[in-house]
């Protein structure tokens, strides 16, 4: 095994350790105050959810994610154009960009209703609901990317008599490239919350749900353990999901040529 093979397997073995440490007290507390298992399962509880509820969660899982997928795609494109024509007009920019703040900051509670008059119960609304929560952070990335150009470089353009679409495409576009990626990092996680949360309140009916729905119903009927294992569903997916992003980011910047993301 190589040095540089080592080093990355040296790398996981403080991680793991942690989790050890921690799944070890979590079952010995347990043990030795002995709560009851709807207040705090043990580890060995929930591993058991886990394998009772499998198929179930496993069916949650993948409807959530594709509809993270769909809602972070959704945003990626979404955000990435209005990024552009933020960049072309700063009059646009200045009578827009507080509308994209007001989807930020808008609690999503307040709009579920607006979401199930207009567009119903299921998959569509989580989507919908996805798209809102993780879109802001593409726009804002992006449109820095695309605005914070060196003067020099544009005045460089400006003496070979560059267009407006020669200086976005071949000077703008690729500056941007690392701040998008870092925008797409924080929206691909926001992109899994956004769909829980979508499904707590818009997105399931008593035959297709997704783990918004089982987070809310092992909630409210007491099955910590089940409960648990949703979450740590929720926590994987929300993790897979930002490990495809940012491998996807390292190849886009390693073509652009840029060693340092920012």
């Amino acid at each position: 095994m190589s040095p540089s093979s080592w080093f990355r397997l040296a790398a996981w073995w403080p991680p793991l350790l942690l989790l050890l440490v921690v799944l070890t007290g979590w079952q010995t507390a347990v043990w030795w105050f002995d709560w009851p298992v709807f207040l705090v399962p043990a580890p060995t509880d929930v591993a058991t959810a886990v394998v009772e509820d499998g198929d179930r969660l496993l069916s949650a899982t993948a409807r959530t994610g594709v509809a993270a997928v769909a809602g972070f795609a959704a945003s990626l494109l979404g955000g990435v154009l209005i990024a552009v024509i933020f960049s072309q007009s700063r009059l646009v920019r200045a009578s827009c960009y507080p509308y994209a703040i007001f989807l930020q900051t808008v609690p999503i509670i307040a709009i579920a209703p607006l979401i199930i008059t207009w567009f119903g119960t299921g998959f569509a609304s989580v989507v919908l609901v996805t798209l809102i929560i993780s879109l802001f952070p593409i726009i804002a990335s992006t449109t820095s990317g695309l605005l914070n150009i060196d003067e020099d470089l544009l005045e460089l353009f400006r003496l070979y008599r560059a267009g407006r679409w020669q200086v976005l495409w071949k000077l703008r576009l690729p500056h941007a490239v690392p701040y998008l990626v870092t925008g797409a990092r924080t929206s691909s996680g926001m992109a899994v919350i956004g769909a829980i949360v979508g499904e707590f309140f818009v997105g399931h009916t008593t035959t297709h749900y997704g783990l918004g729905y089982l987070v809310l119903s092992t909630s409210q009927n007491l099955k910590t353990a089940h409960l648990f294992a949703a979450v740590i569903a929720s926590a994987l997916l929300g993790i897979a999901l930002f490990g495809i992003v940012t491998l996807t980011g390292s190849t886009l910047l390693a073509r652009w040529g840029s060693g340092v993301e920012k």
